[in-house]
């Protein structure tokens, strides 16, 4: 057991034994097919390597059947047997219906929720959040769109792709710790480990969800077997096993709550990753004007994620207390801004703004890995 683990795992187990052993057993486990094709591929030049994953993303035999054996044993990994591109559909409606409060709640709650976790420590090491904090959440925003997309996860479509490239970026970052002097195994356990990565499934599906119905986002019973139907598919393409991988809404709950219980009280490292979040989001909306995005966040970014994931969590991450009635008004200030950008015909205003807050760039998908523990030393990817 690693050790800041101990506590929390006689907590969680006296609520669900089989799932917080499970859940303990998952946080020494990272993704044996992912890694040992990133391990693989250590041995190649960088812009092999990526030559190799684009070949393995596109499908193009001629260049990947050269490829190591490991990368194609995963590209060749069966489909689930559960896969039902179908039940797709509601979800992305959903999505793209409620895009505007998913982008809102997945900031202001659902990741903070995720960093709340040791996963923060992954990223805390590696200052992609702290040194990155915009891009990454650019990033994040456009694997959604690209996922809810319809037909976005069919195989050769972006979120598919997206998804697998989250998978082998994990596997790379977790070599690189694995290679440094700073990670303690006996205490934290494997970097972004699957039990992190399953704890994740949940909150981007069920969590979300509910953030977002605080926002304002309205969905019908099937839109939301849905919306967690597309995030289960996408969590099994990102590398999350079967054994800590949800099945339904009140599954994913479940496994967030014997998560919860399990982590140990979010450390500081937690906070300044929670905090770094928060202070980027600003800058994702366009706001960048320093006395704006300070007020932002302050008047409506803090009480709103101190409403979202609750006053005991909000404390352990020292997000400011704001006061019942200050979050009520801040909630009460984002659902009529946007009431009133549906009333005034303005419909397509949350797509925009959702392409307008992904990242997409000119060169297309990048199957780049990064070749530094560090994001601040490591090549661009």
């Amino acid at each position: 057991m690693p050790s800041a683990y101990a506590e929390g795992h006689a907590k969680a187990a006296a609520i669900d034994k089989r799932r917080a052993d499970t859940y303990l057993h998952h946080t020494r486990i990272g993704d044996p097919l992912a890694d040992a094709a990133v391990k693989d591929l250590a041995s190649l030049s960088r812009a092999e390597a990526s030559r190799f994953i684009k070949a393995g993303m596109d499908q193009d035999e001629d260049v990947f059947r050269d490829a190591p054996k490991s990368l194609r044993d995963l590209f060749a990994e069966p489909e689930p047997p559960w896969l039902d591109h179908d039940a797709f559909r509601p979800g992305a409606r959903a999505f793209l219906t409620n895009v505007v409060y998913v982008f809102a709640a997945f900031v202001a709650g659902t990741l903070i929720d995720g960093f709340s976790t040791l996963i923060s420590e992954s990223f805390f090491q590696t200052g992609r959040v702290f040194d990155y904090g915009v891009r990454r959440l650019r990033q994040n925003n456009r694997h959604q769109v690209e996922i809810f997309w319809p037909e976005g996860l069919q195989r050769d479509g972006e979120g598919w792709k997206l998804s697998v490239r989250i998978r082998l970026v994990h596997a790379q970052v977790r070599l690189l710790l694995s290679q440094s002097p700073d990670w303690d195994f006996d205490r934290y356990g494997t970097p972004i480990s699957a039990a992190h990565m399953g704890y994740a499934a949940a909150c981007f599906s069920a969590r979300t969800l509910r953030h977002s119905e605080t926002l304002g986002a309205v969905y019908t019973g099937e839109e939301r077997e849905s919306f967690c139907a597309v995030w289960r598919y996408a969590g099994h393409l990102m590398g999350v096993p079967e054994a800590v991988l949800y099945t339904d809404e009140e599954d994913a709950l479940r496994w967030y709550a014997i998560g919860s219980a399990c982590e140990p009280p979010p450390n500081e490292h937690a906070v300044i990753m929670a905090h770094a979040l928060i202070n980027s989001a600003p800058l994702v909306a366009g706001t960048t004007e320093p006395a704006a995005r300070a007020k932002l966040v302050e008047k409506t970014i803090y009480p709103v994620t101190r409403y979202l994931v609750g006053e005991d969590l909000a404390d352990h991450l020292k997000i400011p207390k704001s006061g019942r009635l200050k979050m009520r008004l801040a909630l009460y200030d984002f659902r009529l801004d946007n009431m009133l950008g549906k009333l005034l015909r303005r419909e397509n205003r949350g797509l925009a703004a959702a392409f307008g807050a992904s990242l997409y760039e000119n060169s297309g998908l990048r199957y780049d890995m990064p070749d530094h523990a560090r994001a601040d030393q490591s090549s661009q990817w």
